[in-house]
């Protein structure tokens, strides 16, 4: 799971968080940035487990899902190159009740927990894009748990697509019904149905395990206020720097 890929790695500046650094910040960090793999279904972390690394995606989507002792499960928050996994390690705290699944697979750049208390310890750029970006967080789960107790199906499915999308900056995700389902706390019966509506309805394709957004503006027409109101409220808390493309 940790060991760099073989390949041109990607620039760790494809990550918002780092990108935003001052040059200054960015050098003095950079020999502690260590690239690791994020295949999908791998579970960075379990619920309450002592969290050891921040990671700083590149690529792919972590999802922060919440299980209940009867087996059931929801996803709260869903995390791209926009953001970083392992806020407990800042926040004060040892562990977090949420685990982290990797949904689509990617990379990203760990840093140690020690490196992290130092650089927060600073006083500096870190300290305040990462706190910017709990707070972010923090809107993206509050506004997701009124969405899952008031929106139907379909404009959770909705949401849910599109937020990925934005993540993964394309439009086409290797996923499977039932996934999603799980993701969402939902019947795999009604998001079959409420996939079947979007796709009638010319927004989405789907085959083979595959979901493809085929008229994005419509399907914004389609989902609840919940999607524009988290995007516009990461957009104004969290700068939106120019990343470099892969392989540069």
């Amino acid at each position: 799971m940790t060991k760099p890929h073989p390949t041109t790695p990607p620039d760790p500046r494809l990550n918002q968080i780092l990108a935003a650094l001052p040059a200054a910040d960015y050098a003095r960090l950079r020999p502690d940035l260590e690239l690791v793999d994020m295949p999908r279904g791998w579970t960075m972390s379990e619920s309450g487990d002592h969290v050891t690394h921040l990671h700083f995606p590149t690529s792919g989507i972590v999802s922060l899902v919440y299980a209940l002792e009867d087996g059931a499960s929801s996803e709260i928050a869903l995390v791209g190159n926009e953001g970083l996994i392992g806020i407990s390690i800042y926040m004060g705290g040892e562990s977090l009740p949420s685990s982290t699944e990797v949904q689509c697979a990617g990379q990203a750049y760990r840093l140690s927990r020690k490196v992290m208390k130092h650089e927060f310890a600073l006083g500096g750029q870190l300290q305040r894009l990462a706190l910017l970006y709990t707070q972010a967080l923090i809107v993206q789960t509050s506004q997701m748990a009124v969405c899952n107790q008031h929106h139907t199906v379909e404009q959770r499915l909705a949401r849910w697509i599109l937020m990925s999308m934005d993540r993964l900056q394309s439009n086409k995700m290797a996923i499977t019904q039932e996934r999603i389902s799980l993701m969402l706390g939902v019947r795999r019966e009604s998001i079959t149905m409420a996939a079947a509506a979007l796709q009638k309805d010319g927004m989405i394709e789907r085959s083979r395990g595959v979901i493809s957004l085929v008229d994005r503006p419509l399907l914004e027409e389609r989902v609840c206020e919940c999607y524009l109101a988290v995007k516009q409220e990461c957009e104004h808390l969290m700068p939106q720097p120019s990343t470099p493309k892969a392989g540069t």
